[in-house]
């Protein structure tokens, strides 16, 4: 049995401290020579994404004692999209990512606890989990703590997602207020992350494939039986990891990295998945560079099921017909097999217990879906560092584009042209200054791909921006998270009105057709970037943030 850093020395003044605080709580001297567990709940009342989050934390504190532990709840900030994007046009979204490993570390690492269990929820919990998990390096499970259930709306099955999509057509008078008000009631009628293949579910089933959730626990419908039996089952094996100490950077190896971008791409996950899985490798101190997984892999992993957005497919069937372990029964081929997990079977051991998946909802590696990546790593003149689009599973879309540049420095300057009808087909709708320092905290621009699907413009333009998108959106050629990104002198941030811009997904180039010595007259007149005043967060945010490549972690 290892020994448990939360010990301290008897009669020295922090196992006195300890002692007195505790006691006082109910706990006994043999409680105190226990393993103590994190619980980390990112709880909140604010969104129906963390509503059942405060109702799993008894049960898993019996569970711990139950296995010999003690379970401390530590809370966290909850950030969701839906909600805490309405402040700062969605600035808050990605930087709370960041806040909440903080978070856990205060609480984690300045009590010396000897392990976690990761409540994880809507879609910056998971990758902050994950990221301190890697940053704290003490026995961790992440427990997916499940979709909502969704409902009926005039006769058809009506999610989350259709309401972000449907939420453009008013503008565009498609739709009434009305409608989409009831629209709205029925969307969402219980718990739960966004029921279709956007960041949470996609992250859910990353923390799988990745070896950081126990087998067979993602995606999960939330308050289901298997939600609560995966939690009891957390409960009782972290207190095992923490006595043959087995740590996260045993699990999160090069191997994870490759088993979980092999994933993601099977799927057609979310694109935020991409900079996630960055951030978790840099703070685990692996160099897995996950772009580069994204670029290599994706000609080799088929797209073998389509959740919505991208198919017909609902997250309850696609759980029913074998989840992730279903879904790494089929990609066996292309995995590392050897590598360990959380349950202390390897993913190769656990593949070899799975029975017979649904192959009609998750496809065999020789009849897939299509052979085409859904998630597409773009490079060119106009992103030297990267870019990242979506593909559709059916690929009926636009997949090249030429034309005309229209710049926008705000997300609200292009939703005023589009209901000002002013954005036209064939043009090239630039989102400039809206990345990780320039937002800074990257601008939320989902909200104008709806509008100009709302518009009728979906297929007849291109989006190009340093902003970050849904991982719900799958609409025409819309180009997210360029970098270097245009406030700190990238390409983007140098294009101007009338400028020849190209996008090609099959060759995957993005390309601003301009001279070098036209760019360098422009980037010479930038003026210089400086961060927000004060002592706020996201100033804070963007005098630390570092690139996409490093994952948008903080540092020096």
């Amino acid at each position: 049995m290892a020994a448990l850093r939360s010990v301290f020395e008897p009669g020295s003044n922090r196992w006195a401290m300890r002692r007195a605080q505790w006691i006082s709580l109910g706990l006994t001297d043999d409680d105190m020579a226990k393993p103590k567990i994190a619980i980390v709940n990112s709880s909140s009342d604010l969104a129906s994404c963390f509503s059942h989050l405060d109702g799993i934390v008894g049960p898993l504190k019996v569970a711990i004692s139950d296995a010999g532990g003690i379970g401390f709840e530590i809370r966290t900030a909850a950030p969701s999209d839906a909600i805490t994007s309405a402040g700062a046009a969605g600035q808050y979204i990605l930087p709370s990512r960041d806040l909440i490993v903080s978070d856990i570390e205060v609480a984690a690492e300045g009590a010396l606890l000897d392990g976690m269990v990761c409540l994880s929820s809507c879609d910056k919990t998971t990758p902050a989990h994950l990221m301190a998990a890697g940053r704290l390096n003490i026995p961790t499970i992440v427990v997916a703590c499940g979709y909502q259930p969704s409902g009926v709306y005039r006769g058809q099955d009506v999610d989350f997602e259709d309401i972000f999509a449907y939420a453009g057509h008013v503008a565009a008078g498609r739709m009434t207020v009305d409608e989409l008000a009831e629209m709205s009631r029925c969307a969402v009628t219980g718990p739960g992350v966004c029921a279709g293949m956007g960041t949470a579910n996609s992250m859910h089933i990353a923390a799988e494939a990745l070896g950081m959730a126990l087998p067979g626990s993602t995606p999960v419908r939330a308050g289901s039986p298997k939600m609560w039996q995966t939690a009891a089952d957390a409960g009782r094996r972290v207190v095992e990891l923490v006595n043959q100490d087995v740590k996260p950077r045993s699990i999160l190896t090069t191997g994870a990295f490759r088993n979980a971008v092999t994933a993601i791409l099977a799927i057609s996950g979310s694109v935020n998945c991409i900079k996630h899985l960055q951030a978790v490798a840099v703070e685990a101190g692996c160099d897995a560079d996950v772009y580069r997984l994204f670029e290599t892999l994706a000609p080799q992993v088929p797209l073998l099921s389509a959740v919505k957005p991208n198919g017909h497919r609902r997250i309850d069937e696609f759980e029913n017909a074998g989840g992730a372990l279903g879904l790494l029964r089929q990609l066996a081929p292309l995995l590392d097999l050897s590598q360990p997990t959380v349950s202390g079977q390897t993913v190769g051991d656990l593949v070899d217990g799975v029975p017979a998946v649904d192959e009609d909802v998750i496809r065999p590696l020789d009849a897939p879906l299509a052979r085409h990546p859904g998630i597409v790593i773009l490079r060119g003149s106009l992103a030297p560092d990267g870019a990242v689009a979506k593909r559709t599973v059916a690929d009926d879309g636009v997949r090249r584009f030429t034309g005309p540049a229209r710049v926008f420095r705000s997300r609200e300057d292009g939703l005023d042209a589009i209901r000002a009808g002013q954005v036209h087909a064939g043009e090239a709708l630039i989102l400039t200054g809206l990345g990780l320092r320039g937002a800074p905290g990257m601008g939320f621009t989902s909200a104008f791909v709806f509008a100009l699907d709302g518009a009728g413009l979906s297929g007849k333009v291109a989006v190009i921006t340093d902003g970050q998108l849904s991982g719900l959106v799958n609409n025409g050629i819309s180009v997210a998270e360029v970098s270097p990104e245009g406030a700190a002198g990238g390409p983007l941030g140098l294009v101007r009105d009338g400028d020849a811009v190209s996008v090609d997904l099959d060759a995957r180039t993005i390309d601003l057709h301009v001279t070098d010595a036209e760019l360098d007259q422009r980037r010479a007149a930038l003026p210089p970037l400086t961060p927000p005043p004060g002592c706020g967060w996201l100033s804070v945010y963007a005098r630390t943030v570092r690139p996409l490549t490093r994952g948008a972690t903080l540092g020096g």
